[in-house]
């Protein structure tokens, strides 16, 4: 009663489900609110929907996948319909396979599969009681499944109690409980309590604010006997007390035996009584709790009535009761199935440093580590260490633990672990590691500069001693100062990298070398270029396999103009990045392959590329890299409007990621280009130029600041920055965009060699080609040419119309109408794909290749079911009726 609103809310959603529309509630409120009771509702109110239940439990929240495997252990004969990385991810994680442990992604995203499979041949609810003691990695699975649903017929429903642990509802419809109003509340209590007084049933109606439960309990507490006065009733904590003082009125024995209920985990009958045996307790002592109505046995199952119950019962027992709870538990948990809680258990029974207890609890970790749950390892390491003897031994399981923590996503924990490790050791290379953890976080927290620092620091501990881990080290070092600007930290980075003794044919030896040449940009071009190049083969030929190396090896590639072969190693990179689940990697791949590819002018590629990145990034909380992406996203030329409103997101960052932040400023100065506006361009594009991010691929910038300055009637502040980029061009063999700037800049006809020798070196780079065209249709024009121009611009207006480069092909268009030419249909205009957004372009592209709709779905991250709902609005749009005609559109456009 008194709950219409909230329920009109959630029969919303079941509707919506059922027509095919995934959506995610979390039902939020304090104890006692009623969060329970509407969920028993929505289940009630599922029909013939398939529903699946799950529930946390606080004293699981450190076993990983409890809760997952609660509520999908029953449904392991459906994971053979699951991709093969997937299926062997989720069964690793559900204590159903021995094969490798996943990526905390890869499990959320077979999560996301298996739930869709589930509703294959009906709508699903998935319920979540007490969220908030779900365990991290069951957690983290079922929300990336939730915020990646789309076309599904799934409703999920979450609820979380105040005041415990923050739940992350970022993105999620949530549905705040308040108290009932007075007349629900008094109808409650009437139903409850019809005997009370009217002074009595008023001051209990005060008292309770509307909270349910609270309402509940206390009139079953006033209403079992006779009352005309209540006496003052307990104004915090309310259910908490009444819950106390019915406990009081049980046996010594009954309390000491729901105490075993609240500590176990297992809600097994057998073992409470087994452990209640172990501390001289029969089950008879069972009894009378039950009798009250504080427990609910079912079958072989015992559980409390409500959670607040197990709550009050362990947190009101005596210390000395909860250590003997856990010994008994601790010895009763036989066989390997009960590993892990018999470790916790024992850890729970420790009253002091034990080595053995810290061991079983390292032996925890590591095989929560085989089934992919970092928060899980975290906290065993964590506990471990501080049930560990030696100081070194606690140093060591810390630095394990903020390793873990960092992995989950828990950057703070992982900040505070670190350095507490620091701060024990005299090892090196544990204080290094402990530095490294520390720099990868403040990456993200705090700045690029401050990781570099940091991660110099580490290196430096380890350069004689572990010169491999300390390349890995800088590599961060020097990569982390390149996003920042800070060429003195990339300096010392070089200067570090040089003196280390490596094999000569090693990988790291091979990545040191690309990284020393990279410090030599841009003034040393010519000698910096062949190691750099060296390094990027190594990556595409498998020499260097690291993750990170391979990444920053297909950046290299385009620093050094190898642009095709670079963006095919990164479009590999993604590829297997998708297949092996490695989510928190693609962000990374992604926004280098959206640089590529607008390098080459494949602008919608690069923009479903940016679409992806972003959308994961978003979703996992990659903030850091929501932005560097959103400054590839500007960067586009395939919708002004859409460009400019990302800008201010990345600007504001300038400070602490220069790099993004010029990428986000190139793309605005070409969006002012391609308008007319020369003098804004060039103030933006001198700002690239001269700013931090020179050295890098905004190299590329100088051109358009050539072109910008010619434009605005500033020739002499073109040549500014072309002597650097001449010499990287030389080095790098790109010769055309060097031809394109002597052309604008040359007398008379001097120029139109420099064009023509423009167009002949940009080969297939339509994009270029198409720029080149522009300038020299206009130049040709200016001449009276009238006919050679008309041809000049009409190729370059229909160039740029099929690349989606909409701003340039209407300044193509501009030029064509001086000349007295009516605005025509071009060949662009009839681009089908052109009407796509960037995730149905991608999912068109994939379905072009002859993937499935399953296997596109694994690719993405997206359920087969939202595939098919992006075809299925794709197809209209580009006139086609059947997936066979896809191929031929792709290759045709």
């Amino acid at each position: 009663m008194g709950r219409d609103r909230e329920r009109g809310r959630l029969a919303g959603l079941l509707g919506d489900a059922r027509a095919g529309r995934s959506r995610t509630v979390v039902i939020q409120g304090e104890a006692g609110i009623g969060k329970t009771a509407l969920l028993g509702q929505i289940a009630a109110d599922a029909g013939d929907m398939r529903v699946v239940r799950g529930t946390g439990v606080e004293a699981e929240t450190e076993l990983a996948f409890s809760g997952l495997h609660q509520m999908l252990h029953p449904y392991g004969d459906r994971l053979d319909a699951l991709p093969g990385q997937q299926a062997a991810a989720l069964r690793s994680a559900l204590g159903l396979g021995s094969g490798p442990a996943g990526d905390r992604f890869l499990i959320g995203a077979a999560t996301l599969t298996l739930l869709s499979e589930l509703a294959a041949d009906r709508p699903l609810l998935c319920l979540v009681d007490d969220a908030q003691w779900l365990d991290n990695a069951s957690l983290d699975a079922l929300l990336f499944a939730a915020r990646r649903l789309a076309a599904d017929p799934i409703a999920m429903v979450f609820t979380a109690r105040d005041g415990v642990r923050p739940f992350p509802d970022r993105g999620l419809d949530v549905v705040r409980l308040a108290g009932l109003d007075r007349a629900a509340a008094g109808d409650l209590v009437a139903a409850r309590a019809p005997g009370l007084t009217i002074p009595v049933r008023e001051r209990l109606l005060d008292e309770a604010a509307g909270n349910p439960l609270a309402l509940i309990e206390l009139a079953d507490a006033l209403g079992s006997r006779p009352v005309r006065n209540a006496g003052p009733l307990p104004v915090g904590g309310r259910v908490q007390e009444t819950f106390r003082r019915r406990l009081a009125d049980l046996p010594d024995a009954t309390r000491r035996l729901l105490l075993v209920v609240a500590a176990d985990g297992t809600a097994d009958l057998g073992v409470v009584l087994r452990a209640g045996a172990a501390l001289g307790l029969a089950p008879a002592d069972l009894e009378p709790a039950e009798e009250s109505g504080l427990v609910v046995l079912d079958g072989e199952e015992v559980r409390f009535r409500h959670p607040l119950i197990r709550a009050v019962t362990y947190q009101d027992a005596a210390h000395h009761r909860r250590i003997a709870v856990h010994g008994a538990l601790a010895g009763v948990l036989g066989g390997d199935e009960h590993a892990d809680r018999r470790a916790w258990h024992l850890a729970a029974a420790a009253t002091g440093p034990d080595e053995d207890v810290a061991a079983e609890l390292e032996r925890a970790a590591r095989r929560a580590g085989r089934r992919g749950g970092s928060a899980a390892v975290a906290a065993a390491y964590e506990r471990a260490a501080r049930l560990s003897t030696e100081p070194e031994g606690k140093a060591r399981r810390l630095v394990h633990a903020a390793r873990a923590a960092y992995d989950a996503g828990r950057p703070d924990q992982a900040t505070r672990l670190a350095a507490e490790a620091e701060h024990l050791s005299a090892r090196d290379g544990v204080v290094a590691e402990a530095t490294f953890i520390r720099a990868q976080v403040a990456y993200e927290r705090t700045s690029p500069a401050a990781d570099a620092t940091l991660a110099l620091r580490g290196a430096a501990l380890i350069a004689g001693s572990d010169p491999e881990q300390a390349v890995s080290m800088l590599t961060e070092a020097v990569w982390s100062a390149r996003d920042a600007g800070a060429h003195d930290l990339v300096r010392q980075g070089v200067e570090l990298l040089g003196r280390l003794r490596l094999p000569a044919d090693s990988a790291k030896a091979r990545v040191a070398a690309g990284l020393i040449a990279y410090g030599r940009l841009p003034d040393g071009a010519a000698e910096a270029v062949p190691p750099m190049r060296a390094l990027f083969e190594a990556a595409r030929t498998g020499e260097v396999g690291d993750a990170v190396d391979r990444v920053i090896a297909g950046f290299v590639g385009l620093l050094v103009a190898d642009d095709r072969a670079a963006t095919d190693l990164l479009e590999g990179m993604a590829a297997d990045a998708r297949a092996e689940g490695a989510l928190g990697w693609l962000p990374y791949i992604l926004e280098a392959l959206a640089i590529g590819r607008v390098l080459l002018g494949d602008l919608r590629g690069a923009d479903a590329a940016t679409a992806e990145g972003l959308s994961l990034a978003a979703d996992i909380g990659m903030d850091t890299q929501v932005t560097a992406l959103k400054g590839v996203a500007v960067r586009l030329e395939s919708d002004a409007e859409r460009s400019r409103a990302m800008a201010p997101d990345v600007l504001a960052h300038a400070g602490v990621h220069p790099t993004n932040a010029a990428l986000a400023s190139w793309g605005l100065g070409l969006h002012d280009l391609a308008g007319g506006q020369a003098a804004a361009a060039l103030e933006r594009l001198d700002g690239v130029c001269s700013g931090p991010a020179r050295h890098d691929v905004l190299i590329r910038a100088v051109p358009d600041h050539a072109e910008a300055a010619v434009r605005a009637g500033r020739p002499d502040l073109a040549r500014t920055y072309l002597p650097a980029f001449e010499a990287w061009a030389a080095a790098t063999s790109c010769g055309a965009l060097p031809a394109r700037c002597r052309a604008l800049l040359a007398g008379g006809d001097a120029a139109e060699e420099h064009y023509r020798d423009a167009l002949e070196l940009h080969g297939d780079r339509a994009y270029d080609a198409a720029r080149t065209r522009l300038l020299y249709g206009e130049w040709l024009r200016r001449r009276r040419r009238r006919t050679e121009a008309r041809t000049e611009l009409t190729a370059a207006r229909d160039a740029f119309a099929r690349l989606g480069a909409a701003g340039w092909a209407e300044r193509a268009r501009a030029e064509l109408e001086v000349l007295g030419d009516r605005p025509a249909a071009s060949a662009g205009d009839a681009d089908p794909l052109k009407r796509l957004t960037p995730q149905e372009l991608q999912v068109v592209r994939l379905a072009a290749a002859g993937l499935s709709n399953r296997e596109i779905g694994a690719h993405l991250y997206l359920s087969p079911r939202t595939v098919g709902h992006h075809l299925y609005k794709a197809y209209p749009k580009i006139g086609v009726t059947r997936r066979m005609e896809l191929a031929r559109l792709v290759s045709d456009t």
